[in-house]
């Protein structure tokens, strides 16, 4: 199972936005879906959005209003919309592609790096 790649990262202010790209997941051929995760460091890794295969879309509270997930025409990427960014928002942002039964088996990504400054 190849490696989703993370792309878009980058330091902004806040308020600034970011558009960050997962490419390698197979989406159109996939029955699981994508997920984000952050790292903020030093911190846990926390769950931020998800689409499903039939596009279905959910978000963390932390996040919800200001992000957004969505699939490309490519049937291969998946972008997140960073919008209102907010300094908590700085972290290392990875996807996760998911396949098997359950969609039980995870890949994840390298990550891309979001600094957010006040």
């Amino acid at each position: 199972q190849a490696r989703p790649v993370e792309s878009g990262g980058g330091s902004v202010q806040a308020g600034g936005s970011l558009r960050l790209s997962c490419t390698g997941t197979g989406f159109a051929s996939n029955p699981c879906g994508v997920d984000w995760f952050r790292q903020p460091a030093g911190k846990q890794r926390t769950w931020v959005s998800s689409i499903s295969p039939d596009g279905v879309t959910l978000y963390s509270d932390s996040v919800k209003g200001r992000f957004t997930i969505s699939k490309g025409k490519d049937g291969d990427t998946v972008y997140l919309q960073l919008s209102n960014l907010k300094p908590e928002d700085t972290a290392l942002y990875s996807c996760k592609t998911s396949r098997g039964t359950m969609c039980r088996v995870g890949t994840w990504g390298q990550g891309t790096q979001v600094t957010v400054s006040s």
